[in-house]
């Protein structure tokens, strides 16, 4: 069944104009066809097409279900985006489609990248929500400085993956805990200044590695939503 986007549909009981078009016009759906329509917010509505109009198309509501996060406790993905914008576009794609809760581009010391547009990342955000079925989407910050980030009060675990050994590490894959809520940090391409990492380890940050490979970017952060996810799994089967 085709699924939708619509966050205020219970209000509005009409898709949004780029969601009709893609329904009315390209699927050629019609009155009387169901479909599936998620508020990015946990909900996922079984919907009967009313109106197949390509702007407005209205949809009346057969049964709403909850659909809550299947991983457990919160994920905060805090990553400098790189300097060639795919790369953090599909980091945020796979990332969305494993599941995370929130995605904070932020921006460091040693970034490549100063500037972020987020619209068309909303927009990945919101495909691969739906491609994976997922009805939650994810809360996307506009870039915002490291320090910041540090500062921000977060009641869970902080992480802050760092490549230079002079800092003592701990293996995130054994620090990590399903049953917390947590935040990780992943520096851009010349890593974390000292100053920011200092900075963090004095705001309760624990120092990780990912394992003995030095990864980009956006590999590290998918690595951590993964092993995330791999953990709860585990733990789950006992």
């Amino acid at each position: 069944m085709h699924r939708f986007f619509a966050p205020e549909i219970e209000e509005t009981l009409t898709l949004p104009e780029v969601e009709s078009q893609h329904a009315v016009r390209v699927l050629r759906l019609k009155e009387g066809d169901e479909v599936e329509v998620v508020d990015g917010k946990g909900g996922l509505y079984l919907c009967r097409i009313s109106l197949a109009h390509n702007k407005k198309c209205g949809v009346e509501i057969v049964e709403r279900i909850t659909s809550e996060p299947h991983w457990g406790s919160e994920i905060v993905l805090c990553v400098a985006p790189t300097k060639n914008l795919d790369r953090i576009e599909w980091m945020a794609e796979k990332c969305t489609e494993m599941g995370v809760n929130r995605l904070i581009p932020v921006k460091c010391r040693y970034s490549e990248r100063k500037e972020l547009k987020t619209e068309r990342l909303h927009k990945i955000l919101v495909s691969a929500m739906k491609q994976s079925l997922k009805a939650t989407l994810p809360e996307l910050d506009e870039l915002t400085p490291v320090m910041d980030v540090i500062n921000m009060p977060f009641e869970g675990r902080k992480f802050i993956c760092y490549c230079d050994d002079e800092v003592e590490r701990k293996n995130f894959v054994k620090e990590y805990n399903p049953k917390e809520p947590v935040l990780v940090l992943v520096g851009p391409e010349g890593d974390f200044s000292r100053e920011e990492v200092d900075a963090a380890l004095a705001n309760g940050f624990v120092a990780v590695t990912l394992g003995e490979s030095r990864l980009r970017t956006e590999t590290a952060a998918v690595a951590v939503c993964f092993a995330c996810h791999t953990v709860k799994q585990m733990g789950d089967r006992g």
